[in-house]
């Protein structure tokens, strides 16, 4: 089967911590690979962003920080993943968390399907 380049995309990230918006669970028996991943403020306010990383095969609530509050300006993006890649295993998860409520997007790029 052929490598399938996706977008995952979220707008009005959820602010309640330790909950986030997931934006993207690898589908079962799939291995995918997290190319991009790119944060927005959409305030005029500095806002602080943190993405984390389900890994299931150490348990199902073993959430692992790739960034955790770092700050996003006013109007501005931060470039979590960039440059370098990140594996993601089958039913592994990305959730992102904001500082405030409904105040950044999230766009992602992903490889999957990588193992067949």
């Amino acid at each position: 089967m052929a490598n399938d380049f996706k977008n995952a995309i979220a707008q009005n990230i959820n602010a309640v911590a330790g909950t986030g918006t997931t934006i993207y669970t690898i589908p079962a028996s799939k291995t995918s690979i997290l190319l991009e991943l790119d944060v927005a403020n959409t305030t005029i306010n500095v806002v602080e962003a943190s993405v984390e990383i389900l890994d299931r095969s150490v348990g199902a609530s073993a959430w692992r920080y790739l960034v955790k509050n770092a700050p996003v300006p006013a109007g501005g993006s931060l470039m979590v993943i960039a440059g370098q890649k990140i594996v993601l295993e089958a039913t592994d998860a990305v959730r992102v968390t904001a500082s405030a409520a409904n105040v950044m997007d999230v766009v992602a790029a992903i490889l999957e399907d990588v193992n067949e």
